[in-house]
């Protein structure tokens, strides 16, 4: 069975022609491609990006535990910044890439893609420290783009 984002019900008051991606069912369009595109060009467009992954990192040893499991320097941003990095394994294979949000100084958010979430929320819960709370919210988190 197809999972649906927070938004679903929204996309379908709205009439949105709803396939299959990435294991949810999603909007692919509203009206025609020709008429999102424009308005999209010439105004603005709200994309539905809930289908991602979310994990969030708490605890006072919450910035140690995703600098260690990213590999971009995470000091490097402030509270409601984000930064593209990825996630390595001690081999320096890439585990997945991912958006990290520096909520709090003790509050992380990763944007995981969505076919990885679960494979990621392990691995992380797997090399963290105990002391750092890990929690995987993606089925009660909605994001727009």
């Amino acid at each position: 069975m197809l999972k649906r984002t927070p938004l679903y019900d929204v996309h379908q008051s709205l009439g949105a022609t709803i396939v299959d991606f990435a294991g949810f069912e999603m909007p692919v369009k509203y009206s025609s491609l020709v008429e999102e595109h424009h308005a999209v060009r010439r105004r603005c467009g709200l994309f539905d990006v809930s289908h991602m992954g979310e994990i969030e990192l708490r605890g006072h040893n919450a910035f140690f535990a995703v600098q260690w499991l990213t590999s971009n320097n995470i000091g490097r941003i402030g509270d409601s910044q984000s930064q593209y990095t990825l996630l390595c394994n001690p081999e320096g294979g890439v585990v997945d890439d991912v958006i990290v949000y520096r909520l709090k100084e003790d509050h992380f958010l990763l944007v995981v893609n969505a076919s990885n979430t679960d494979k990621v929320y392990e691995w992380i819960k797997e090399n963290t420290r105990k002391d750092v709370s890990v929690e995987n919210t993606s089925e009660s988190t909605a994001q727009i783009s």
